[in-house]
């Protein structure tokens, strides 16, 4: 599904998401899931989603059992896990997505790139 560079689009990828887990009768992770679909779409929107662009998150569940979430966005820039200090209102949302996940990475695309997500389910 592709959105546009809007704040609805965070909450509108989730709601992709949960119908998405909902009509696969995905439901072991979902909160998992569903908080780092929202992790990963704002990011791409403040980091990744240059003006008049937008991303694209892509679900897939695997034959044996993995579903992997992408977000591919057009803008340049390393993805990295931050190290948020404990005052900070900013810089978490890699971490939750490295505690939540099984696996996380990011992948080269032209022009920009694919962060992403797996969990066993």
């Amino acid at each position: 599904m592709f959105y546009g560079r809007d704040r609805r689009s965070v909450r509108l990828a989730r709601e992709f998401a949960r119908e998405t887990l909902t009509d696969w009768a995905t439901v072991g992770r979902g909160e998992d899931v569903l908080l780092c679909v929202s992790e990963l779409a704002t990011n791409a929107l403040l980091h990744g989603v240059p003006a008049g662009r937008g991303f694209l998150i892509r679900l897939t569940l695997h034959a044996d059992g993995v579903l992997r979430v992408e977000v591919h966005d057009s803008g340049p820039g390393e993805v990295r896990t931050p190290e948020a200090s404990p005052e900070s209102e900013h810089g978490r949302g890699l971490l939750l997505v490295a505690a939540l996940a099984d696996k996380w990475g990011v992948g080269e695309r032209n022009p920009g790139k694919i962060v992403w997500c797996e969990f066993a389910v």
